[in-house]
């Protein structure tokens, strides 16, 4: 054995060069006695190009040739022998190797010093290890190992040092309950959200509840809906923070709720029963006014149910099942008949249908013409006669018969005049009559949610009309008055281009169109000489560039909008109408915002997989008199991008400026159907002087950094703070206490709710003077430029500080001067 030794020693020393420091026999009879040793991974870097072979000696296969200066980690050792795992990259993949190498080409790595970090304690969350993970008993890998935790289970943690986290992790042994505690990395944590399935159930919202698209209120929510509506629930998730969100279906969404906001409501089987609708009301798909309606409900319709969920009835309508509000029915009773034997003729007063029972909701057996005569029965309680009407015998209401000499003279024909130009929305299939009279013959049926321009108006409410080529009359009833920018008789032009087609205007075209504002108007835009931009954009997304010019010139006021210069927002995107200057995004230049805004148009209003996608083209918007959208009479981007009916219509029109439309390109023109991710938030921000005050109008919740979510401070109703800075993702930066915090809960869209900032001042001339006092008799000692954010001064009762004629703010400026300013041109309600 000892010979053989002597061998293996030579080997190794013809192997790994000249370099090799000879074992002494002593220290070679170590080697044959040596058993193996477990190592704690230990690093060790290697101090020349060394072979990794199959097992500890010299005589055992050369895996690899590891070169010098590399680091391997040891687990084992066998006398002078160690056995290592050595990684590499070889063809961009990570390759490691297991073997045996001398340890005298080794020498030890100084442990990597570990920086301090700061621990941070948060809100008990959830993990889930995406791989098995070592549970070490500090926060970095010199740290021993407790045990290793294998994939997919669930840890729970409250704090971090850096990128480790110390948790907790449960498990079974031999039948009981083990918790331990210690350090694992991140990199292999994601957070848990446990799914379950629960047992049917309605449950109602108690109060105004927002739907998210995940189990939590890290993404904006999609809706709002008020309390009293239901949802059957089968599925509840527990996110990661351990609150319990259930999911439920909206408008075809699935969706997810707060559980604290929705209270169970048992399904009560009753006796069938018949109720009568006390009003006009509607049949809705679910447990909810939020819900589709189905059908609308005549007052006075009768039906019948068996099940109550809450406030609703299960019902079955004219062929369609849904639920009906109960508080819009009472219960109905059949009515009780008296016979009557009445002598005399009885004739309809009007076209009237005979129906099988006492009410409205009852099928019909026929059709009577006014002036028939009927034949009486019996009268009901409800006001109905029993009648026969040629050998049928059914119900008619008693207001549409009477006695042949109780009928008045005939009336006076009714009268007709003209009426202004307006735009009306047919209610429902209506016929379009040769007279004034439900007996006239009839000339064809204007379908429902068509756009009708009467020329006149009679005395009895009929409405004089053209449509298909021809003109006659509509009860004033079945229709309504609307605002549309549809052009109705002629959809051809700009208003209805597919706009992922190309056009052919030149840069030359755009920048003349702007410069011709420019000469007239005196002001100076800042879309001037970008035509190129506009065409070159439009190219690289495959938008319209003349559209995506003319959309930035309605928005911007031909680049002269004071969100546009001060925020370089051509689109006024971002902005709502509660609050559009401070709600709109800013960009960094004018370029950047073109490029923002055809990505964005591309991916969504242009883009049928997307939810705003109604038409690829400008199209139009109905509505009525109240400012409400008629959707079905709505099209295109103009459905959910503007607000104004006639934001399409007036689009096109500065393309039909810029270019005169061509019909001939635009029926060959190709469309681009590719579409690009939509982009990120633009980095962005407001920043307002020092001590602007807000008051909270509801409770906010308030994160320690921007994109946190981990409410460290709820601030309540009534309080006062300071607003700081809002960003382009709706983040508010805000002091409380000398503390500053962040907070997303204020929803720009109905700011009011939120918060209520008491002395912000935004100055609107392109030049405004600070004065020493409320006067424009002494120089100024300092200026102001267009749209420059000021503090105002704030009185202790909270008004803001104006002179005795109301025609001056006292004001702050950011050297901490005081001064006064015109009030005509310090605008004041930006987040009043």
């Amino acid at each position: 054995m000892k010979n053989l030794g002597k061998i293996a020693l030579l080997s190794t020393s013809i192997v790994l060069s000249g370099t090799v420091a000879p074992l002494s026999l002593n220290n070679l009879s170590n080697v044959e006695a040596a058993s193996t040793l477990k190592l704690a991974n230990i690093s060790y870097q290697t101090t020349a190009n060394l072979n990794l072979r199959t097992g500890p000696g010299p005589k055992n296969k050369v895996v690899t040739t590891i070169p010098k200066s590399k680091t391997v980690t040891a687990s084992e050792q066998t006398g002078n022998w160690f056995k290592v795992s050595y990684q590499y990259t070889s063809k961009g993949k990570k390759v490691t190797k297991i073997g045996w190498v001398s340890g005298s080409y080794l020498k030890k790595v100084a442990p990597t010093t570990v920086t301090n970090t700061t621990t941070v304690k948060f809100k008990q969350t959830t993990y889930q290890t995406t791989s098995s993970l070592n549970l070490r008993s500090g926060a970095g890998t010199k740290y021993k190992v407790l045990r290793t935790i294998p994939k997919g289970k669930a840890v729970t943690s409250t704090e971090r040092d850096g990128t480790w986290y110390k948790v907790v992790y449960t498990y079974t042994s031999n039948g009981k309950t083990v918790k331990v505690t210690g350090w694992v990395s991140g990199t292999y944590l994601k957070e848990y959200y446990k799914t379950s399935n629960i047992t049917g159930a309605y449950y109602f919202t108690t109060k105004t509840v927002s739907l998210y698209p995940s189990a939590d209120t890290k993404k904006k929510a999609l809706y709002s809906l008020a309390a009293g509506n239901g949802f059957y629930i089968t599925s509840k998730v527990i996110n990661s923070i351990g609150e319990t969100w259930y999911k439920v279906s909206f408008n075809g969404k699935t969706l997810y709720l707060n559980s604290k906001d929705v209270y169970l409501v048992s399904v009560q089987s009753l006796e069938a029963a018949n109720y009568q609708s006390n009003k006009e009301t509607y049949l809705y798909t679910s447990v909810g006014k939020a819900f589709s309606k189905v059908a609308q409900i005549p007052n006075g319709t009768v039906i019948s149910t068996s099940k109550q969920i809450g406030d609703w009835f299960a019902v079955n309508f004219n062929g369609k099942s849904g639920f009906v509000y109960s508080k819009d029915f009472t219960k109905y009773s059949l009515p009780s008949e008296e016979k009557l034997d009445e002598a005399g003729d009885y004739l309809a007063l009007t076209d009237v249908v005979l129906r099988v029972k006492p009410d409205d909701a009852s099928d019909l057996l026929s059709s009577i013409p006014k002036g028939a005569k009927l034949s009486l029965i019996a009268k009901t309680s409800n006001g109905w006669y029993k009648v026969t009407y040629n050998g049928m015998t059914g119900y008619i209401l008693g207001n549409y018969i009477q006695k042949a000499e109780d009928l008045p003279p005939a009336k006076e024909e009714p009268s007709e005049v003209p009426i202004a130009k307006a735009t009306y929305m047919v209610l429902a299939g209506l016929n379009l009559r040769e007279s004034n009279d439900t007996v006239s013959k009839s000339l064809g049926v204007i379908p429902k949610g068509t756009i009708v321009v009467p020329a006149s108006k009679t005395s009895d409410d009929w409405y004089k009309v053209s449509y298909d080529e021809k003109t006659g009359y509509v009860y004033g009833k079945y229709l309504q008055q609307v605002i549309t920018g549809d052009p109705m008789e002629n959809r051809d032009g700009y208003q209805f281009i597919d706009l992922r087609t190309q056009s052919t205007v030149v840069p030359s075209q755009i920048d003349n169109y702007i410069a011709s504002y420019e000469k007239n108007t005196g002001m100076t835009s800042i879309l001037h000489g970008k035509g190129k931009v506009f065409i070159d954009t439009g190219k690289k997304y495959g938008v319209n560039a003349l559209y995506l010019a003319a959309h930035a010139i309605h928005e911007s006021a031909f680049g002269t909008s004071p969100i546009s210069i001060a925020k370089n927002n051509l689109f006024g995107f971002g902005a709502y109408d509660a609050a559009p200057y401070m709600s709109a995004y800013r960009f960094a230049n004018v370029d950047l915002c073109i490029d923002y805004i055809a990505r964005e148009i591309k991916a969504t209003y242009l883009n049928p997989s997307n939810w705003k996608y109604n038409g690829a083209y400008l199209g139009f918007s109905t509505k009525t008199l109240s400012n409400t959208r008629i959707d079905e009479a709505s099209k295109g981007m103009n459905f959910y991008y503007a607000s104004d009916p006639n934001w399409g219509k007036a689009v096109a029109q500065h393309m039909e400026n810029i270019l005169h439309y061509d019909k001939t390109f635009y029926t060959k023109a190709s469309v681009d159907t590719s579409f690009p991710t939509r982009p990120a938030v633009p980095a962005g921000s407001d920043i307002f002087p020092a001590n602007i005050f807000a008051v909270a109008n509801s409770n906010l919740v308030l994160d320690s950094k921007k994109g946190m979510n981990d409410a460290v401070k709820t601030i309540t109703k009534g309080t006062s703070f300071n607003v700081l800075e809002k960003t382009n993702d709706y983040w508010l930066k805000v002091m409380v206490d000398g503390e500053e915090y962040w907070t997303n809960d204020v929803k720009f869209s109905s700011y009011t709710d939120y918060l209520s900032v008491q002395n912000l001042g935004r100055v609107t001339a392109v030049k405004l003077n600070v004065r020493p006092d409320a006067s424009t008799n002494n120089t100024p000692i300092a200026s102001l430029s267009l749209n420059d954010f000021v503090q105002i001064v704030l009185k202790k009762d909270g008004t803001l500080s104006m002179d005795s004629s109301k025609g001056w703010y006292q004001v702050v400026l950011a050297s901490g001067t005081t001064g006064w300013v015109s009030a005509s041109y310090l605008y004041t309600k930006d987040f009043k």
